[in-house]
């Protein structure tokens, strides 16, 4: 794609998420043309399914969290892993982050998380490729709704475990049935609005965890 940050903008509307009033985003919406583009015709641009241009549960109350705690990121280095649009990263970046990558396999992401970022005066820096597997230099990893079918979550979660054992690692989840029971800490519950578009329902239970590094062991 030659303008990848043009195609954003002509594709979304800047708008807000209901739960994170402070910060704009390129967002789909009912009158916006990515939100009624088929999966064929977006294949026909090779383009991934928009995740980027929406803002889902788990990212809104990972950013909710973070601006509500800004002092459980200040100062600290920060990857939002799997991070769409980059909200949860932002909002870190917002409450003082001294530095936060952005990261999805999906490329037109990277450019979306830092579109977004300069809407609000902010920045962050992508971190191009799968990063499963490696241990990144950070303080804090950061991933939303990354359980959506077993054979990710049989993947991720023993890889979100490893990196417990060196930083903090949250998750968000609105309620998917692989995410992980135990060996978490939950730090905050809260029903969320969606749409039935996205969905097939208006609202999801979402929570947001502290992910141990070892199951049913709750660190210090």
């Amino acid at each position: 794609m030659k303008d990848p940050a043009a195609f954003i903008a002509s594709q979304t509307a800047i708008e807000t998420a209901p739960l994170v009033s402070e910060l704009r985003l390129h967002l789909a919406t009912e009158i916006t043309p990515i939100w009624q583009a088929t999966e064929a015709h977006l294949a026909e641009l090779n383009i991934e399914p928009p995740f980027w241009a929406f803002a889902w549960p788990g990212s809104q109350l990972l950013a909710r969290w973070v601006l509500d705690h800004p002092e459980r990121v200040r100062g600290k280095r920060v990857l939002d892993f799997a991070c769409g649009g980059g909200l949860a990263g932002i909002a870190c970046a917002k409450a003082g982050a001294s530095e936060v990558l952005v990261n999805d396999i999906d490329p037109l992401a990277l450019h979306a998380a830092q579109l977004n970022a300069s809407l609000n005066g902010l920045s962050v820096t992508p971190l191009i490729g799968d990063q499963i597997d490696t241990i990144p230099a950070i303080d804090l990893l950061l991933c939303g709704d990354v359980c959506y079918n077993q054979q990710m979550a049989d993947r991720i979660i023993p890889w979100l475990r490893r990196c417990a054992q060196d930083m903090e690692v949250w998750m968000a989840d609105p309620g998917r049935p692989y995410a992980p029971k135990d060996g978490i800490e939950i730090l905050i519950s809260a029903t969320l609005p969606t749409t039935m578009e996205l969905e097939g329902k208006t609202a999801r239970e979402t929570r947001l965890c502290r992910i141990l590094p070892c199951e049913g062991r709750k660190s210090t």
